[in-house]
């Protein structure tokens, strides 16, 4: 059987996150949502978990708290400066040098994991993809077989698609 690809679009958040959520439900197939704006009813309709970017951060502000801490307790045992007759591994300086590795450091983590976990650039056009969907409309790509057409095109006009359109011969990604 031929991928048939059932493009819909969507004035209403609402509206398209109830699509979803039936979609889902009915196990019908692979499907794609577009969204001019970030929007969480959907990513929670799509069932999808939350980023794994904030424990990257949480590592690299680990490792610079930890490096800050390796550093000057280094050169505070290889130089043994004593100043003012205070003990070598006195902490509240070692503060502010932890504090300063521990932003530093938990910000690079964060830029390159998102970096590497957004995707972009995204050297080809998703199948599907309407300009509308960038500016004021949602959108729903689904691909399934010729026999489910039917039954997805009735699901996706009953939850509120303003337009539904039929591309046959759409590939599977």
């Amino acid at each position: 059987m031929s991928t048939i690809a059932i493009i819909s679009s969507f004035a209403d958040e609402t509206q398209c996150a109830q699509a979803v959520e039936e979609l889902r439900a009915a196990q019908v197939g692979d499907f794609n949502t577009f969204s001019p704006i970030p929007s969480h009813k959907i990513e929670h309709a799509i069932g999808r978990s939350k980023s794994p970017v904030r424990w990257l951060v949480l590592a690299g502000g680990i490792s610079g708290v930890l490096t800050g801490l390796a550093i000057t307790i280094g050169t505070t045992y290889e130089w043994r400066l004593n100043a003012g007759g205070k003990p070598l591994l006195s902490w509240p300086p070692f503060i502010v040098i932890c504090f300063e590795l521990m932003v530093l450091l938990g910000g690079i983590f964060g830029f390159f994991g998102v970096l590497m976990l957004s995707g972009v650039p995204t050297t080809v056009m998703a199948p599907g993809y309407d300009g509308r969907f960038g500016e004021d409309r949602f959108g729903i790509v689904v691909r399934c077989n010729e026999a489910e057409a039917a039954r997805v095109e009735s699901m996706l006009k009953e939850s509120g698609a303003e337009e539904v359109v039929r591309e046959d011969g759409a590939q599977p990604r």
